[in-house]
This record gives C-alpha cells, sequence and structure tokens, in this order.
C-alpha cells in the first residue's frame, strides 16, 4: 500500500494552478489576485467634510460658546457631489454635508449638532480645532501605492477598495469547475420514495457542499447506474465544464464496480490501496482530451469525505494558486481510548473543544463508531483525530493530533 504523504504528493505533482483569467469584479469575488494592484488615484480624491455641518475659518468661531454664540452668513449650500467656488471669507461659512468637498479657505467643519442649523444665518455654540472633521486628499490610500499584494483572497472588503479605486476588472486565478457524481445504481436521490435494497445518495450533496467550500465552483450531476456506457456517456459529456472531475463508488473489487472498468479505458487513472482507515481504495489520474484530473474516491459515506478532505481539497487549493493546503493541525487531549490498526493511518471522527487557557492544549473526543457508513456521526464532527500508522492504541488522556474541519 502507499503512504497518505506518497499519494497525495503524486496528485500535487500533477496539479497546477489555474491560468490566470481577468474577471469583472463580482466575478473575482472569493478568488485570489494575480498581481499587485497599485491605486492610480488618491482616496479619498479630494479634501472632504465626514460630518454634516458648516465649513468655517477658525478665526470667526474661536470664541463661540453656549452662552455667547457666534452668528455668520452662510454664503453656500453644498451637498455631496456638489462643489462650490465661493470662497470662505471672514465673516461667512458654507453648509455643508458628509463626503462633499471643502471650498477654499476652510480650516475646520463645525458638526451641525453644535448649531441651530440655520440658513441663511448659522448660530455657532462650540469652536473645533483645525482640521477637525476634514478628511484630506489621499489619507486612505495615496496615489500608486500597493494597495493589495498579489495572492490575496479577494474578499468583500478587498472587491469595496478596488471598487473605490476605480478597478471594475481585476486578474485572479478562476476558481475551479468541479464536477461530482456519485455511481451505484441502488442510489436513490432525497426527495423520492425508497424501494427494497435502495438507499439515499448523500455523497453528491455532500461532496458538492465540500467543493464549495474549499472555493470551488461544484456541479452536481448525481448518481449514475452501475452501467458502463452510461458511465462514460456521463463523464465525456460533463468534461466540457470541468476543471476536476470527482466520483464516488465503484472503486472496490465487486463484481459491480464500473468505475475502474470504465476508466481503466478511458483515461490514466491508477486505482491503488493507500493506507489509510478509512478510504483505503483511491484513484487518480487524469482523463479526456484536455487532462482533466478525475478523483475516484470511495463509496461509504465517511470514507468519501474523509478522502475529499485529505487529497481533493488540497488540490483544489492548488488550483486557486493558494500556498497554505492544509488544514489546521492542533494537539488535543483524548478524553476516550480507542484502538487503531497497525500500519495505516487512521482518521477519526471527533468533536474538539478549544482550551479557555491558548497555552493549554485543547480537549477531543471520538464521536460515533468506527464504521465508515455512519454519517450520523460525521455531521456531529468539527475535527478529525489522525492517528499514526505506527499507534496501535489511543490511550485516554494522551495528547493527539487533531485537524481541525
Amino acid at each position: 500500500m502507499k503512504s497518505v504523504e506518497e499519494h497525495l504528493t503524486g496528485i500535487l505533482e500533477r496539479v497546477a494552478p489555474l491560468s490566470p483569467l481577468e474577471l469583472q469584479l463580482l466575478d473575482a469575488h472569493g478568488s485570489l489576485l494575480v498581481d499587485d494592484v497599485a491605486a492610480t488615484g488618491d482616496l479619498p480624491p479630494f479634501d472632504n467634510s465626514s460630518m454634516d455641518g458648516y465649513a468655517v475659518r477658525l478665526a470667526d468661531v474661536a470664541d463661540a460658546g453656549e452662552r455667547y454664540p457666534v452668528v455668520l452668513d452662510v454664503i453656500a449650500d453644498i451637498a455631496a457631489g456638489n462643489s462650490s467656488d465661493l470662497p470662505i471669507e471672514s465673516g461667512t461659512c458654507a453648509r455643508i454635508m458628509t463626503g462633499a468637498p471643502i471650498p477654499q479657505g476652510t480650516e475646520a467643519i463645525v458638526p451641525v449638532e453644535w448649531t441651530d442649523a440655520g440658513m441663511p444665518t448659522v448660530r455657532i455654540t462650540r469652536s473645533p480645532e483645525e482640521g477637525q472633521y476634514i478628511r484630506r486628499r489621499g489619507d486612505d490610500v495615496a496615489a500608486g501605492q500597493t494597495v493589495l499584494p498579489g495572492g490575496t483572497e479577494l474578499g468583500s472588503a478587498q472587491v469595496g477598495l478596488l471598487a473605490a479605486i476605480g478597478r471594475d476588472r481585476i486578474r485572479v486565478r478562476p476558481k475551479p469547475r468541479v464536477v461530482i457524481l456519485s455511481t451505484g445504481s441502488e442510489l436513490v436521490p432525497p426527495g423520492r420514495p425508497l424501494t427494497a435494497g435502495q438507499i439515499r445518495d448523500s455523497n453528491s450533496y455532500m461532496l458538492t457542499a465540500a467543493a464549495r467550500e474549499a472555493g470551488a465552483i461544484a456541479y452536481r450531476v448525481g448518481n449514475v447506474a452501475d452501467d458502463p456506457k452510461a458511465l462514460i456517456d456521463t463523464i465525456e459529456d460533463q468534461l466540457i465544464r470541468a476543471d476536476v472531475v470527482v466520483t464516488t463508488g465503484g472503486v472496490s473489487a465487486g463484481a459491480y464496480d464500473v468505475v475502474k472498468e470504465v476508466l481503466s479505458d478511458l483515461g490514466t487513472v491508477a486505482f491503488e490501496k493507500v493506507a489509510m482507515q478509512p478510504g483505503m481504495p483511491q484513484g487518480f489520474g487524469t482523463i479526456g482530451p484536455d487532462d482533466t484530473p478525475i478523483f475516484t474516491l470511495p463509496g461509504n459515506p465517511v470514507s468519501a469525505f474523509v478522502s475529499f478532505e485529505v487529497f481533493v481539497r488540497p488540490a483544489l487549493l492548488r488550483m486557486q494558486g493558494t500556498e497554505d493546503l492544509d488544514r489546521t493541525i492542533v494537539r488535543a487531549r483524548c478524553e476516550s481510548g480507542f484502538r487503531s490498526p497497525e500500519g495505516k493511518r487512521q482518521f477519526v471522527r471527533a468533536r474538539y473543544t478549544p482550551a479557555k487557557d491558548a497555552a493549554e492544549p485543547g480537549a477531543v473526543a471520538p464521536v460515533g463508531g468506527h464504521g465508515s457508513h455512519l454519517i450520523g456521526s460525521l455531521a456531529l464532527a468539527n475535527a478529525l483525530i489522525v492517528v499514526p500508522e505506527d499507534a496501535t492504541e489511543v490511550e485516554r488522556g494522551s495528547d493527539v493530533d487533531v485537524m481541525l474541519l
């Protein structure tokens, strides 16, 4: 059997970041920038007011107070998006709204709350400090400044910044398009009644959601019967929209496991045993004219989920240009003991609770049994306990490696 590291290394050696694309700003959301982005202008692009109020000269309002207000003539009314050519001279002011450009001669903004909000004259009861409530040109971002380095993931704040500096298109690593299908004549989609011997198709839903959580664009094809022609036709039809294909089921040694039969002729998929539990039977290779990567995962739900986490998720992150491909691993105190098969790396569904003191290890406890069909306990897990190949037993109270999900 291959080790987990050997199988994963072989996958990552054959998967490369997708070629950059220039996308509309919202379409680029969630992707990684390819290049550094510099501002082509200042932000804000002009001096403007941060308050609704009055633009004043300091000398005119130096003695303003509640008992003896200062009264000034209002010579202009400036809304956001407008400007005024009239300068602020001694004894005058301008009413101004938040975001409006300040007129020439302005030394501070008096908030409307310090006034009687009057027009055409205003009574001012407090004196501001020099420059108070004025946003200066370029005090957020200066022209030529690198605002986002290459490799940055475009979240909502980053999208907002790019819009603010005037970028409506941006070069990114696109999200990989992942086609996911389940194989098995026994599978029935949720929402339809079951007959004797049938089970629900949960894997295609679970793996589609997992691919989306990994940043991919996922297409759930659904289940395909144990019919070689139907499987070939489905895969070939889907290659036009796939950067990656993921199948689940049909990779064991049974008489009706058609995935091996089909892909042995259709692509370059190698079916191997990996020293892990769950998820020992694995397949990976390329298929079609564009050498599209294809993962063939086991059919039991827990095996499929763990296989996705260990092998597929890192590949999808690599295709997006991400450098950190690994889930976070922490040490934690195991609250119950259990046995582990010798020679295999075991991934145990678990519930992790961080310690109140960050210097102390958290606590982790297995959930459910070890059966790879037990999806009920999988849904309760927020972590996987990773037991190395040379360990045959985990004692209660011992420290273990925990992969946080």
